[in-house]
């Protein structure tokens, strides 16, 4: 796998045995990464401006590419043992944005979510993009490919856990949601918002209040905005 961007290298080298190479700008300005590379003692070449566009894909590099191992997703069963009580993970329902998947594990990493639940299908997966925009979050948020979300969340409401989803309609303001529970988040596709398979798991439905002309937030941000409050509330 191909990854990239200062952020994303801070997160890994913590963990060296996943980096296998790393490309370096040959003018590179910031010698500290030259010099924290090296520290590494792992292979590294250096490429001008048009050899390091070409290998990232014509992205924002910021210099540093790393060749590395794919990054290790978990079983349903493996996050439900993790899980620390009063359990919260993020179910996302068709996520296919890769900005707004590493958006959303940047703030699980920050609000201490415990993993994350996207579909194999219809989702975005963990490209470059979403790790780079989750700056190394992806590295550090357990993260688990199920194929059915639906039957995900009837097994977690069985292990005791409250499945709130992010929605409009019938919903209450998310200020007065029951968060001090074991809880799974729910947030819906970008534009369909949550199927209606999965929404039949959830316990009840939150809505953030809107009072201008637009009448949705970006996913990442309402994940965000109710991951807070989440927090707020334990």
């Amino acid at each position: 796998m191909i990854v990239y961007g200062k952020n994303v290298f801070t997160m890994i080298e913590k963990d060296a045995d996943l980096i296998e190479q790393i490309y370096l700008l040959k003018d590179l300005k910031d010698k500290r990464i030259l010099q924290r590379v090296q520290a590494l003692k792992l292979p590294y070449t250096f490429l001008n401006r048009a050899q390091m566009d070409k290998k990232a894909g014509n992205v924002h590099h910021q210099g540093i590419i790393c060749e590395t191992q794919d990054i290790k997703t978990y079983s349903y069963e493996e996050l439900l043992k993790k899980a620390k009580t009063p359990g919260l993970f993020v179910a996302l329902d068709g996520i296919q944005d890769p900005h707004n998947l590493g958006a959303i594990l940047r703030t699980c990493d920050c609000t201490g979510v415990q993993g994350v639940f996207i579909t194999k299908h219809n989702s975005s997966p963990l490209t470059p993009t979403a790790i780079k925009a989750s700056t190394g979050a992806a590295y550090t948020v357990p993260v688990s490919i199920v194929t059915n979300l639906s039957q995900t969340l009837r097994n977690l409401k069985k292990e005791g856990y409250w499945v709130v989803g992010s929605d409009m309609d019938n919903a209450r303001d998310y200020r007065e949601g029951i968060y001090d529970v074991p809880l799974v988040l729910v947030i819906g596709s970008e534009g369909k918002g949550i199927s209606p398979l999965v929404k039949k798991q959830c316990d009840y439905m939150v809505s953030l209040p809107m009072v201008g002309t637009i009448t949705s937030l970006n996913a990442s941000v309402a994940c965000a905005v109710l991951l807070y409050q989440i927090f707020s509330d334990r």
